[in-house]
């Protein structure tokens, strides 16, 4: 696995340790057997056996101090495999993200960079140190015993290879078990979070119970899959269990009859030789243990891995275009044709209701007319970002056969409240083009007057402010929103009451800015302002979900024109 170097020299300690300890186990396992024979078959005194047994107590401090070492070398190992993969993840999502997409689900992107990381680190601070050690010790083992008894050597090489064999024999079923569970909990990390995010919205639209029982659903599939993988887990020790302990058993009957004389296979098995081959035998099969502890720890280290590879996946799928071309092509406006357009409440209640209206390439449009009249509403649905009845057009082509990256750089949308997240104003600014340079997101700052107050701050455009805009007023945040629009490159921009916030000096201000840079596109403007509404071509009102059937012409104003509705 390409993430083992990540580790560097801690994971090569990590895997040395145990190998180094078993070493010492087989002077140690000597030292005993030799120290039992020389006292109890030869009778030595106590000061005889002595320096043998102050050298058995500096190795089982050597062996202490290495598995000390060994574990911390594991955790310091997979500490810095994980924190270099989030890293990477991250980059990955803040490099490719959009501003609108809807996929990957931000739970879902939480686990990959929590859970499904964290994953990862029993694999590389536990796994594979056991699996070095279990290929290589019990083998190892079984040479050093066969200068003692080549019988008792061989019975350790039949027995010892049977249990990775049905270890891997479970660990198929463990595999597909633990892939469900981890699929299930990125799906309750993306439910949960989802539901949580839009509490409000299911609240007032009495879809509170429904979402109450998806995370139900959810977490008793979690629980399920657990359930299965640790049944499977149980299983597969189970089977080391068994078959050690007949490995054990099978030792210790050989060394009992052959001193009892039943077997005349080694006659000449000495006490001490007897006891080597009975301490040794729990020995050998204490790194298979060890595998078998953290065997699952790979079944979840992969299905961990094939979740974070399906979310970066999913990301690449919602990558933002390249805005070092025109996100367009050489289209600067597009034509905006909408028939017969309905949206309803869950409630049936209508919103929009048979709505007719035809904006030309390169017009600039105001939507008035009082709150809940349904203004909001329209663009939204001309933007896709709620289900419609009815056709919406933009440039002669049905809005659902838009590709969503080619649509989202065709349309550029900015609400009333814009989004503020943790991070600086500059990287803020940047979310609708995190490839722009500095001196783009500055001069996008200066166009919708940020500059104005970011100047008088010590950090300029790399302060940090809170999430949702803490620390900023309203007017600020709705900047800062404005702000994005300029590093983007659309044919049609939609505004939500852009300047609701804003006291009249900077309400011109972020006027002249905002249509100076919409000649030549299309504008639509959802505005409750007259000051607004005397920048646009024409002016349509609202009222009960409808367009008026006669529009409401703004005062003459250069390039002015009579809007068809």
């Amino acid at each position: 696995m390409g993430l083992r170097r990540l580790a560097g020299p801690a994971l090569i300690i990590a895997i040395a340790a145990p190998l180094v300890s078993g070493a010492l186990l087989l002077v140690y396992a000597a030292l005993l057997a030799r120290t039992l024979g020389l006292s109890i078959e030869d009778g030595a005194p106590l000061s005889a056996v002595l320096p043998l047994i102050g050298i058995m107590v500096l190795i089982a401090l050597i062996r202490a101090l290495l598995g000390i070492v060994g574990e911390h070398a594991g955790a310091v190992g997979a500490e810095r495999i994980k924190e270099n993969l989030r890293n990477r993840l991250f980059g990955h999502l803040l490099a490719q993200r959009h501003p609108l997409g809807l996929k990957p689900a931000s739970g879902a992107i939480g686990a990959a960079l929590m859970e499904q990381v964290d994953g990862l680190e029993n694999f590389f601070a536990r796994y594979i140190p056991a699996m070095v050690a279990a290929a290589i010790l019990p083998v190892a083992f079984a040479v050093a015993l066969f200068p003692v008894d080549w019988i008792v050597a061989l019975l350790f090489l039949i027995t010892a290879p049977l249990i990775p064999l049905f270890m891997a024999l479970a660990g198929w079923g463990a595999q597909a078990a633990t892939d469900r569970q981890a699929t299930a909990l990125s799906r309750l990390s993306a439910y949960f979070a989802d539901r949580l995010r839009g509490l409000l919205t299911l609240k007032l639209f009495g879809r509170a119970d429904d979402a109450t029982r998806d995370v139900y659903a959810a977490s008793e599939d979690l629980r399920r899959r657990t359930q299965s993988v640790l049944r499977l887990a149980f299983l597969s020790s189970a089977v080391l269990e068994f078959f050690a302990a007949l490995g054990i058993a099978g030792v210790a009957l050989y060394v009992g009859l052959t001193y009892l004389g039943f077997l005349g296979i080694n006659p000449g098995l000495t006490l001490a030789s007897g006891m080597f081959a009975l301490i040794m035998a729990p020995e050998v099969y204490a790194p298979l243990r060890q595998l078998a502890a953290h065997y699952h720890d790979r079944a979840a280290a992969r299905s961990a891995l094939a979740e974070i590879d399906a979310i970066v996946a999913d990301i690449d799928h919602v990558s933002v275009p390249d805005r070092s071309e025109p996100a367009y092509g050489t289209l600067r406006a597009m034509p905006v044709h909408v028939q017969g357009l309905t949206v309803s409440t869950i409630d049936e209640t209508r919103i929009l209701d048979q709505l007719d209206l035809t904006i030309a390439a390169g017009e600039s449009v105001a939507i008035m007319g009082p709150s809940g009249s349904g203004k909001s509403t329209l663009v939204r649905a001309i933007a896709r970002l709620l289900p419609y009845e009815g056709t919406i057009d933009l440039d002669g082509k049905p809005l659902p056969d838009w590709d969503e990256a080619h649509l989202r750089g065709a349309v550029a949308f900015i609400a009333q409240k814009p989004r503020i997240f943790v991070g600086t104003i500059a990287d803020n600014i940047a979310l609708a083009n995190p490839t722009a340079p500095p001196e783009a997101i500055r001069l996008a700052a200066e166009e919708a007057g940020v500059a104005d107050f970011v100047n008088a701050l010590p950090e300029g455009l790399q302060t940090i402010v809170g999430e949702g805009g803490y620390g900023l007023s309203g007017g600020q945040a709705q900047r800062i929103g404005l702000a994005r629009l300029y590093l983007t490159d659309p044919a049609l921009i939609i505004l939500d009451e852009p300047t609701a916030q804003l006291d009249p000096a900077t309400e011109d201000q972020a006027l002249d800015a905002l249509f100076r840079f919409g000649e030549g596109r299309t504008m639509i403007v959802v505005t409750h302002s007259a000051t607004v509404a005397r920048r646009a071509g024409t002016v349509l009102r609202m009222a009960g979900g409808r367009l008026l059937p006669t529009p409401h012409r703004a005062p003459a104003q250069p390039g002015k024109k009579e809007h068809r509705a």
